[in-house]
């Protein structure tokens, strides 16, 4: 029996390898017990289900035992497919487990150094260290590379050499719930930008929930203020010496985000297939309508269109082809397609779209986030024309 997804018409499930496809029935069923029955209820409330993360780090997906017992180690899509699987029941969830699977473990992965990785990566993944991704600033976004603002000063604290951080982070996700921050800071002596692993209850770091999110409400995004925060000299990612070093992370960290926008398109999508098929009007189901079965044609074009482009990324991003124009193309589509669909969604359940029940209200709301993060609409385009022209039109 095949274990594809409903909404996956070309197959790509087809390409993992039976282990993979095992560990991820395994997450479905943790998905199911879990966090679908509690979604909808904690996303009205705006806070977080804290007792869906001991489900989730005991399924052990990052080095999942179906592939250990199979003497191979996941592939680039089974990565992906983790984010499009939680994706399609939840856009907070897929982003809080990205933020420690994806952000954080990519920065130190890329950024540190081999010992630096060698004592970290195992943490990382049993989760003894839980750690997020701290780049973005309360008045610099998209500008981040020539506006970082935070500073990392060289200081020496009773004989020992270290830092000090000052400056202030915004939309932090999961920073409440981590151990430590990757804070990048600009280097106060040679200006380049630097990344630190910061405790979060080190003296001098403040976190703050953010408030009034209309998107993502289970993600508990917070602002962080850091005044003359010390940090030893070891606690620096020491390849990370530039903003180049930064943007060859966000290069990865888009092609996980390009996944988790095509699982919530799959997610809403999914969800509109369920309720118009099971709503009667005018004496028969809606999905009997032509004017509704276009819609599902529409949305399900969508989402195998975003579902083959990430493959296709992730693909050459396993055999080593890295390009910041393929990762920004992989994330401005899906997550336009997702917006696209999602609003299609709402639309086929009519005035029953805009409540939880169905779960696509839910989808609608998220996919404006996911829209925004890890690089806008414009930036992306942007970075991508660039490759093309050669021209940069920003700085």
């Amino acid at each position: 029996m095949s274990h594809a997804p409903v909404s996956d018409l070309y197959g790509n499930w087809d390409l993992l390898s039976a282990p993979e496809q095992a560990a991820l029935v395994r997450l479905r069923t943790v998905l199911d017990q879990h966090v679908r029955p509690v979604v909808n209820d904690y996303w009205e409330r705006g806070e977080f289900p804290e007792q869906i993360i001991a489900p989730l780090v005991e399924a052990d997906l990052m080095d999942p035992p179906e592939l250990r017992e199979a003497g191979v180690k996941p592939s680039g899509l089974y990565g992906g497919f983790r984010n499009f699987e939680i994706g399609r029941v939840d856009a907070s969830v897929v982003t809080f487990y990205n933020a420690q699977a994806g952000l954080f473990r990519t920065t130190v992965n890329l950024g540190g150094s081999a010992e630096q990785v060698a004592e970290l990566e195992p943490l990382i993944t049993s989760y003894q260290l839980k750690g997020v991704f701290a780049l973005t600033e309360p008045e610099h976004g998209s500008d981040i590379a020539g506006g970082l603002a935070t500073t990392a000063t060289a200081a020496v604290r009773d004989g020992e050499d270290g830092w000090l951080i000052s400056g202030a982070k915004r939309w932090i996700g999961g920073a409440a719930q981590a151990d430590v921050l990757a804070v990048f800071a600009r280097d106060t002596n040679d200006k380049q930008v630097k990344c630190f692993l910061i405790p979060t209850d080190a003296p001098g770091l403040s976190i703050t929930k953010m408030r009034g999110k209309t998107s993502l409400r289970i993600m508990q995004n917070a602002d962080i203020d850091l005044v003359d925060v010390w940090v030893p000299a070891s606690a620096r990612l020491e390849n990370i010496n530039s903003f180049a070093d930064v943007a060859a992370c966000l290069r990865n960290m888009r092609s996980d985000v390009a996944w988790i926008a095509a699982g919530v398109a799959a997610g809403a999508y999914e969800a509109a297939l369920k309720y118009v098929s099971g709503r009667n009007q005018f004496g028969k189901p809606l999905a009997s309508f032509q004017l509704i079965q276009e819609k599902l044609a529409h949305m399900q074009a969508n989402v195998n269109a975003s579902l083959s482009m990430v493959v296709r990324l992730t693909q050459q991003q396993d055999a080593g082809i890295y390009k910041d124009e393929a990762s920004a193309m992989a994330k401005m589509f899906t997550a336009r397609m997702l917006r696209e669909t999602a609003s299609l969604a709402r639309e086929v359940c009519g005035g029953n779209g805009i409540l939880l029940e169905t779960d696509v209200a839910r989808f609608h709301a998220d996919a404006e986030a996911i829209y925004s993060y890890e690089g806008t609409h414009e930036i992306n385009s942007l970075i991508i024309a660039r490759a093309s022209t050669g021209i940069g039109a920003f700085r």
